[in-house]
């Protein structure tokens, strides 16, 4: 009984060694995985964009290897909003910036300037792309210069081109995930073309084709695309009030083509529209440009495409399409 006691003795004098050994291989592995994961999320390439259609576009192309944000703050109008220097650092801690270009983002260009990170880089997403100038001078002064429509988001061609640009700048900053943005973009260039199409056919054979939003004048590159005309209250800019000669215009306007449906977008003081809707016994329907969401919106996960299918059925319904 003794020897075999011993032996028992002996043999958990053996097993603690290696109790231990397997209890530093845990906390080794345990760190390797930890430092692992802290490598991944440090690797992860911060993006900041201006806009809601170029957040979604980054986010689309650069999946679960970037982490996107949005500068402007939920509800914000993009022609006025000021940054706050809390802003600024955002830009500046940024890897990448992505913003339409100065005709939509005035108020960058100074801030853009100071920035002294010198390993951002910046994506002017209008760079190179011809820009549609104002289809009416109503709402040109005599001493402004003439003005360009920087909606660029709402050609879904163009959109394609920026996609190609956001892949680009992605694969230099992490080339790594070259393959896998280029498939990314891929697939997203794929559902633009074929809400093209659905644009195309929804909008082909439609009673009217001029249609008047008492708003700003933001969907002229969508207008150019599937042949129509839009009439505006504001032109370009939605702090550019409307006189009351150019309000006439517009009734006298929509009088001439027998319209009876009055766009407006929810961003945009609807008193003007209602004055025109009332005066020529219109209904009111809405246009979202989409290029920022409310919060509500953001709560429920709306998507680029949830509010282009929206505006598509507004304008079937408006201009009475087949």
């Amino acid at each position: 009984m003794i020897k075999r006691a011993h032996f028992f003795c002996n043999q958990n004098k053996r097993k603690r060694p290696l109790n231990r050994l397997s209890l530093i291989l845990v906390l080794v592995l345990s760190l390797l995985v930890f430092q692992s994961s802290n490598l991944s999320a440090s690797d992860e390439i911060n993006i900041v964009t201006s806009v809601f259609p170029l957040k979604e576009f980054a986010e689309a192309v650069c999946g679960d290897r970037g982490e996107v944000s949005l500068l402007l703050p939920p509800g914000a109008e993009i022609h006025t909003w000021k940054p706050r220097p809390s802003d600024i650092v955002r830009i500046s801690s940024a890897d990448i910036f992505i913003y339409i270009g100065r005709d939509l983002e005035p108020w960058l260009h100074g801030i853009l300037r100071s920035v002294k990170n010198p390993k951002l880089r910046i994506l002017e997403a209008s760079q190179g792309i011809s820009l549609m100038e104002e289809e009416s001078h109503r709402h040109q002064h005599a001493d402004e210069h003439e003005a360009v429509d920087p909606h660029i988001w709402l050609d879904f061609e163009i959109d394609q081109i920026i996609i190609d640009k956001i892949t680009a700048v992605l694969s230099e900053v992490h080339p790594e995930g070259s393959s896998i943005f280029k498939r990314n973009a891929g697939i997203y260039k794929e559902k633009l073309q074929k809400l093209d199409i659905k644009y195309r056919e929804g909008l082909r054979s439609c009673v009217h084709r001029t249609f008047i939003i008492g708003g700003h004048a933001a969907f002229g590159y969508l207008a150019r695309r599937y042949n129509l005309h839009q009439i505006s209250l504001y032109g370009l800019s939605p702090d550019s009030k409307p006189t009351a000669k150019q309000l006439i215009e517009v009734i006298e306007e929509a009088k001439e083509h027998k319209i009876k449906t009055i766009y407006f977008e929810i961003a945009v003081s609807d008193d003007l529209t209602r004055v025109i809707s009332e005066e020529i016994g219109a209904r009111i329907l809405v246009l979202n440009p989409g290029a920022n969401l409310s919060k509500e919106q953001l709560r429920s996960g709306v998507t680029f495409f949830d509010i282009m299918e929206k505006n598509l059925e507004s304008l079937k319904h408006g201009l009475i399409c087949k």
